[in-house]
């Protein structure tokens, strides 16, 4: 047998003590997608999917992000993955991808509007100020990171479904134009 010379391996991540002397500083810039860009991330949804080949099952996860900076800006990321952090990593990176801008006036949406995506509906109405984010689910999520702090919301569906109440919000929320 021949015998295989080691030789010496750089780690990718070059690392220095810092003056504590016990935490690595990270040596490289930041990546594209990174976690310090502004946006609230909350993850909706994680699923455990399964596709079934000739040769067997094949399993991965679905993960529904949404990604918002409390300013107007909003977005749905959906994605799959062999793991559940490589799943939520996709779908965030997703979310940021496809944002919207929501027509907010004094934390408020203009006017009524309802959406309907699939077997979900959804009816979102403007409500003076101090009522409050009266909203459920997934609905609620959306309205707190696209940064609306007085709405009522009604599920006028039965759909229990997250990821197509989420949907049916953001095409609502695309519905949204100012009145003059």
């Amino acid at each position: 047998m021949e015998e295989v010379k080691k030789e010496n391996i750089t780690p990718a991540v070059k690392t220095e003590r810092n003056s504590d002397g016990f935490r690595p500083v990270r040596k490289f810039g930041s990546r594209k997608g990174d976690l310090n860009d502004g946006f609230d991330t909350k993850l909706l949804d994680l699923a455990r999917v399964t596709r079934v080949t000739g040769g067997g099952k094949r399993m991965s996860f679905r993960a529904v992000v949404i990604a918002g900076d409390k300013k107007s800006k909003i977005g749905i990321g959906i994605d799959k993955g062999k793991d559940v952090s490589q799943a939520i990593d996709k779908a965030t990176r997703r979310a940021k991808k496809d944002m919207i801008n929501v027509v907010i006036i004094n934390g408020t949406i203009p006017h009524q509007v309802e959406a309907k995506v699939g077997p979900a509906m959804i009816m979102l109405k403007p409500q003076s100020m101090g009522r409050g984010l009266v909203a459920g689910g997934a609905v609620r999520s959306i309205c707190e990171l696209a940064g609306i702090k007085n709405i009522s919301s009604k599920i006028l569906s039965g759909s229990k479904n997250k990821l197509n109440n989420a949907r049916a919000t953001m095409e609502a929320l695309k519905k949204l134009r100012v009145r003059s």
